[in-house]
């Protein structure tokens, strides 16, 4: 058997597999892939439970604006005493009630802090929203990539359509040009040409079928479906509605909803409630106090007293580290320096915006003006193909010139395919960096 003949045989045993293992398909819009992709995405879950903790830490933190209160009770035996002179002779026993309680409640409020619990609880809160932001960002992030797991299956799909047409076409040909060639009219290095060109259209048609089958594999799992689903894409996804945006338009609206925006703004704030809270430890401490106590026996008086004594107090606690007066300075330092970072940070963010922003808004709009082209051109290699076939049909022209031709339409319409869908992909780049996606 020759190299032709098994190559052949191959082909056709791996194209036959390819489609018998093809699973009923399943129409999926974009607007579904997005919702199944924030119920179902694993990373998403992660990023909702930090936030989901984040709201818990501000609650524990506001838990500190609450009175404290400690009861302690205790039952116990309690052993003779020893009298001894102060050069430890003259022993003498003395005698103890053996049972002892003791019950003692003691309760406090903070009414003064120098700020720290406040300034606390803002810093937990902010934080809060960080975290909730980060989620917005994430999901922002995994529907753009979920978009161009789709919009990437939509071009494989059009491709396989694109190449079925040039294998029919190209079978179609090499039925004419075995008729030609039984009438003597044909080369069979002619038929041989385009038997070859059919060989390797059938070869591109496996590379895609098996890129189809890895990314419908990407997006079933990412949106958790069924891992028998096999995704077919929703052609009206051409029909969505574009809407043109300036520069000056794309900066107001991500100012306005750009997560990383938000976030870096969010962490000056942070920076400075930090800075307070350092400088919160120069100040006392100032809670109001009260407890209650009930124990037995008396065993301050000797010998002691066998009865239960009650008593309670009211008042005011003042607490103040004297070391803070020389540790804190370093403390505010770090919280100023952490504050000058974020500064930064945030103006750092604003420059990548707005870089972002042209850079995306410049790829849109080059994908229009390559749209055009790719029209144009495709309209000009169809018509390029009709002339050469029907020259070729005619013995003006080489197998050669028809070969190029042919191949010439193929990538024309491969590229206005392609284009069309790349045009969706960098609008929906550009709602991702303006926040809107």
């Amino acid at each position: 058997m020759n190299l032709k003949v098994y190559l052949t045989i191959m082909i056709a045993l791996l194209s036959s597999t390819i489609f018998a293992q093809m699973k009923e398909g399943r129409i999926i819009s974009i607007d579904s892939v997005f919702a199944l992709v924030e119920r179902n995405c694993t990373l998403l879950k992660i990023s909702e439970k930090n936030a989901e903790k984040a709201e818990q830490a501000v609650s524990i933190v506001k838990n500190n604006l609450l009175p404290s209160i400690d009861i302690n009770l205790s039952a116990l035996y309690l052993g003779d005493g020893t009298i001894l002179d102060r050069n430890f002779s003259n022993s003498q026993n003395a005698p103890i009630p053996h049972f002892g309680n003791n019950f003692s409640v003691e309760a406090s409020y903070l009414v003064f802090s120098g700020g720290a619990v406040s300034n606390s609880i803002a810093k937990a809160e902010l934080e809060s929203q960080v975290a909730n932001l980060a989620y917005k960002k994430n999901l922002s992030d995994m529907r753009f990539l979920v978009a161009g797991y789709y919009l990437d299956l939509y071009k494989l799909q059009n491709q396989r359509q694109v190449f079925l047409k040039n294998i029919e076409q190209t079978e179609l040909m090499i039925k004419q040009i075995n008729a030609k060639q039984n009438e003597g009219m044909a080369l069979l290095n002619d038929l041989n040409r385009y038997k070859l060109m059919l060989q390797n259209l059938r070869l591109d048609l496996i590379e895609i079928e098996n890129n189809i089958n890895i990314i419908n594999q990407h997006l079933v799992i990412t949106l958790g479906l069924p891992k028998e689903t096999n995704i077919i894409v929703d052609t009206t996804i051409q029909n969505l509605k574009l809407f043109p945006y300036s520069q000056e338009e794309l900066m107001n609206i991500a100012q306005q909803n750009r997560p990383d925006l938000y976030m870096s703004a969010l962490r000056t704030t942070i920076a400075e409630k930090q800075i307070e809270l350092a400088k919160a430890n120069y100040y006392p401490s100032i809670a109001i106090i009260g407890a209650n106590n009930f124990n037995g026996p008396i065993t301050i008086e000797v010998p002691p007293i066998n009865k239960n004594f009650n008593y309670w107090y009211l008042g005011i606690g003042l607490k103040y580290n004297l070391a803070s007066l020389y540790k804190s300075s370093k403390d505010v330092s770090l919280a100023k320096t952490n504050k000058n970072v974020a500064d930064y940070a945030k103006t750092l963010e604003l420059e990548n915006t707005q870089i972002a922003l042209f850079a995306a808004q410049t790829n849109y709009l080059e994908s229009i003006e390559k749209l055009h082209t790719y029209e144009t051109t495709f309209q000009l290699a169809k018509e390029n193909y009709t002339i050469v076939n029907n020259r070729y049909l005619n013995d003006l022209v080489l197998i050669t010139e028809m070969l190029d031709a042919s191949n010439i339409k193929l990538n024309a319409e491969l590229q206005v395919v392609n284009a069309n869908l790349n045009i969706i992909y960098n609008y929906f780049k550009l709602l991702r960096e303006i926040g809107k996606l």
